[in-house]
């Protein structure tokens, strides 16, 4: 869409929302001050047959629980376009695409380095191309090239420290107005529709994450242990299934609790019906948001 008066480079302002929606961002301004968290536990039942049977057709480009996830994520955005709002210097935006970032370990070391990775999507993406991308950017971070992100703190981390706290209040001011470079706001994890966590990978749980004031991510979604869990069903007999826990920590100034609740529920059906992430991320998915989980995790 053509830029407008008002809009940002990674946003349109939205002008025509409902009046709570307008006055929140004005009685509390920082994002910080207004996170809801989330915590949902996903069945592994059947995206665990999924990839076995996937990777067992295509050795050489496995998929696994993480690309799922990041997959579910995108799409989840993509179908529920509230999710992909953020605010900005007390106004509401619509993010101009869906993007999601997350940290890359060099080296499972206590002196590891770290990079950092960012993703754009389009509407014809699925698991597949989602794969590849997070495949090149995992391969990029760990080789001896730099990210962009991380490239522009080790030169800010060059400036003398007289002059650090001038350049701090800049760059404040320059992100709160939505006047940083586009090579930031490309690069920097807090400027994605979400920042993904896999915790699991260093055997965490899946905690409570903040949001930051910093940048206009208004999602953080954190990946836990897979572990067997027991899960009840109406009768009450129970049973021990793989499944691991997501911790959602969301600016609830950008929908009310139906809409994350309706969102939740999309991602968690995409999770545990694992064929739709074969289908771009624009195309819709039919679910009964209103019908009760037959099977309830303990």
């Amino acid at each position: 869409m053509k830029r407008k008066f008002g809009d940002r480079r990674d946003g349109r302002r939205l002008k025509k929302i409902h009046s709570m929606h307008y006055v929140m961002p004005i009685m509390y301004p920082n994002r910080c001050d207004n996170e809801a968290f989330i915590t949902e536990r996903i069945d592994l039942t059947n995206l665990n047959r999924y990839l076995e049977e996937k990777n067992a057709a295509d050795p050489q480009h496995p998929c696994n629980l993480f690309h799922a996830v990041v997959t579910a994520v995108l799409k989840t955005i993509t179908l529920r376009p509230k999710m992909n709002r953020f605010i900005a210097n007390q106004t509401m935006y619509q993010r101009n695409e869906v993007t999601a970032a997350f940290t890359v370990k060099k080296d499972f070391a206590d002196n590891g380095g770290e990079a950092l990775a960012f993703l754009h999507s389009g509407e014809t993406d699925n698991i597949g191309t989602v794969r590849r991308e997070i495949t090149r950017q995992i391969s990029l971070c760990r080789s001896e090239q730099k990210d962009s992100a991380t490239a522009s703190m080790d030169f800010v981390q060059k400036i003398p420290r007289i002059l650090i706290k001038l350049v701090g209040a800049g760059a404040r001011f320059l992100d709160r107005h939505g006047w940083m470079p586009a090579s930031v706001v490309g690069a920097d994890p807090f400027y994605a529709s979400a920042v993904i966590a896999n915790l699991g990978s260093i055997d965490l749980h899946a905690v409570y994450h903040h949001l930051t004031n910093w940048g206009t991510c208004s999602v953080f979604c954190v990946i836990g242990t897979q572990k067997k869990r027991p899960f009840f069903d109406e009768d009450g007999t129970v049973e021990m299934r793989d499944s691991v826990d997501l911790g959602l920590t969301i600016d609830e100034r950008i929908a009310d609790g139906y809409y994350y609740s309706r969102s939740v529920r999309l991602l968690r059906h995409l999770l545990e019906n694992p064929q739709l992430l074969e289908l771009p991320l624009s195309d819709p998915v039919e679910i009964d948001i209103e019908e009760k989980r037959k099977v309830q995790p303990l």
